[in-house]
């Protein structure tokens, strides 16, 4: 429940935290994720990098001129829910989730089922995992869930796949 959700449909910053006096430091850039991954690839330094390739132009507020943010909605993105309570409940579930997501995404990409198949196996593989579920994981335990997940994706995606349709 630390982590706060904000959708910015000008995708200008990347990131934001907020820190003990309640100010909040951002990462503003252009709509493109390359410069967002080069910064959390070479923290804590920075990179120098050219105009040209592929970064075409300087940052500029003024030529942006405006923000805006709104709460997201759950129904269009089902995921933020089972985000958070695979968060609040911690341990290896957090590993789960992600897996899960991760081979969902592919599955979707790879046309096995539509988007909203995506949060119906995540939450299947999630509900799954209880059996496994471990407070205090190990490496290894970490490995052996992102693995075992991304198996138990593909068994739920089947098992949509060969259910009856209800009309």
């Amino acid at each position: 429940d630390d982590i706060e959700i904000v959708v910015h449909p000008q995708s200008i910053i990347h990131s934001a935290i907020e820190t003990a006096d309640s100010s909040v430091i951002a990462q503003l850039g252009w709509p493109d994720m390359r410069l967002p991954i080069l910064y959390a690839c070479s923290w804590p330094h920075r990179v120098h990098v050219d105009y040209g390739r592929g970064i075409d132009n300087r940052f500029d507020l003024i030529k942006l001129g405006s923000m805006t943010f709104k709460a997201p909605d759950t129904s269009k993105y089902p995921c933020i829910p089972l985000a958070y309570e695979a968060g609040r409940r911690g341990g290896t579930m957090t590993c789960a989730l992600n897996a899960a997501n991760e081979k969902a995404n592919e599955l979707f990409r790879q046309g096995k089922f539509d988007f909203f198949g995506i949060p119906t196996v995540v939450e299947r593989t999630m509900l799954a995992h209880e059996k496994d579920f471990t407070l205090t994981p190990t490496l290894d335990d970490i490995v052996a869930i992102d693995e075992w997940a991304r198996k138990q994706v593909e068994i739920e995606a089947e098992k949509m796949r060969s259910a009856p349709v209800l009309l």
